[in-house]
């Protein structure tokens, strides 16, 4: 599926929760997942990981049905955007 980044992410720092995380599903990572290459690991506001792209949070929209769907792109004035490497 497609993953997305938020402009109101700060650096290694998830901005998503409550219902944001609801309509943007964060792309979680195990207690144990460990940083490589560009991708870390942050910490959300409920303790749980979730994996970051060059220091920002990855995510899913919860309106895409299908691999290659990019319905989410430019939502919210833009804030929502595809990550990119």
């Amino acid at each position: 599926m497609t993953l997305y980044t938020f402009a109101r992410d700060s650096e290694g720092k998830s901005a998503c929760n409550g219902q944001c995380a609801t309509n943007w599903p964060p792309l979680m990572a195990p207690d144990s997942a460990k940083a490589m290459g560009g991708y870390s690991v942050v910490t959300r506001d409920d303790g749980k990981k979730q994996w970051a792209y060059k220091g920002a949070p990855l995510y899913y929209w919860a309106k895409d049905a299908k691999a290659g769907d990019r319905t989410g792109d430019g939502m919210l004035n833009g804030a929502w955007k595809l990550a990119r490497p």
